[in-house]
């Protein structure tokens, strides 16, 4: 099995390869009567699309999404969604001399040790470029959910970019969609602008972190064991290429924590529970809380770099590589719609679960 799908109730399968002809998704669990057309799903690839900076691979491709199947007079039917985003420009050109070496940090050589053959033309499904599927498949939960939890809000940002540290305390929602970094301080973009130029100068790439915000996901979702919401969404942003770590809430800093510190007491409120901290991250038990869902992600430098390195060829030759063509130097910057998209899918699909099972009654308190 090659595990390609996604997603239990809300489930999606993507395929194609970075340079093949075309990839996309095919999206099964929507449910039925969702208003839902190309326009609205392309907002999404826009925001994901390469080629809209300096800052990120100047590979130049529309990502104009098609819908083939699931959809009649702009709205779902109920049966599989089948998208579909071309390849326009692809220069397997460039790949020619990796098709005998194995890039230090990439996945050619653990492709070729499970298959025993690989596609080198931008790495194949190891690619960046597979997350354009996840995005259009993710522009169908997004219409779901508008529908269906009309006050859930997922967004996006970075809060690092190698030496790079967002100061919290200039946190702008407003200053995310301004700048190529998506990052919540606008006067800081300059400079982290230059620190990036400064790394793709000298031939180089460099890592990141980004945060996910879930804003007005309702209590329950989730289940206790092996349907974890914390768990899922922590698979789903490790299932993002080049995603090394991932954390909820205080994550790794909870280690360095009392219990006094780290429990987020509560106290009565007109709506319920209200709770004085969220050190949780909006998860309790795998549960969500109500509270605002907070994940964190780490995302390596890119391997492909112009910088030789050392490495090893098909034949067990000892060589050098550089990688030519055109790539991202911080991979991490695209990798936002990335995370927003599966946090959506997740989002929706524990909310479908969680109907089937309880209908959406809820314990009361009070």
């Amino acid at each position: 099995m090659s595990f390609n799908t996604f997603g239990r109730v809300f489930r999606f399968t993507t395929w194609g390869e970075s340079h093949g002809p075309a990839l996309g998704a095919t999206v099964d669990g929507c449910p039925p009567g969702i208003a839902l057309d190309e326009a609205f799903i392309q907002g999404f690839m826009d925001r994901r699309r390469p080629g809209t900076s300096k800052n990120t691979t100047q590979r130049r491709e529309a990502d104009a999404v098609r819908i083939l199947s699931g959809v009649y007079e702009g709205r779902t039917t109920g049966t599989p969604i089948q998208l579909m985003i071309e390849n326009t420009d692809q220069r397997s050109k460039d790949y020619s001399k990796i098709a005998d070496a194995f890039r230090p940090g990439h996945a050619d050589l653990t492709y070729h040790l499970k298959y025993g053959l690989r596609d080198p033309r931008g790495g194949g499904r190891s690619s960046a470029r597979e997350t354009a599927a996840r995005v259009a498949a993710a522009g169908v939960a997004f219409a779901a959910l508008r529908d269906l939890l009309p006050g859930l809000r997922i967004t996006g940002y970075m809060v690092q970019m190698g030496a790079m540290m967002l100061d919290r305390a200039r946190f702008d929602r407003s200053a995310i969609e301004q700048n190529p970094f998506f990052l919540p301080d606008a006067e800081a973009a300059p400079q982290w602008e230059e620190y990036l130029t400064s790394i793709r100068k000298e031939r180089d790439s460099v890592g990141a972190a980004i945060e996910v915000l879930i804003e007005g996901c309702p209590p329950g979702l989730g289940a206790p064991i092996y349907a974890k919401l914390d768990t899922d969404l922590a698979a789903a942003m490790m299932s993002i290429n080049a995603v090394k770590g991932v954390e909820i809430g205080e994550g790794m800093a909870a280690a360095a924590l009392r219990g006094t510190e780290n429990a987020d007491e509560m106290r009565a409120g007109e709506g319920g529970p209200e709770f004085l901290s969220n050190h949780a991250g909006g998860i309790l038990g795998g549960i969500s809380s109500g509270q605002d869902i907070v994940v964190r992600m780490a995302v390596k430098p890119t391997s492909s770099i112009l910088t030789p390195r050392r490495t090893i060829t098909r034949t067990g030759e000892e060589t050098e590589l550089i990688t030519e063509g055109r790539h991202d130097p911080c991979v991490g910057i695209r990798a936002v719609p990335a995370a927003e998209a599966m946090a959506a899918c997740v989002i929706l699909d524990h909310l479908l679960m969680d109907r089937a099972q309880t209908g959406g009654e809820r314990g009361r308190i009070g």
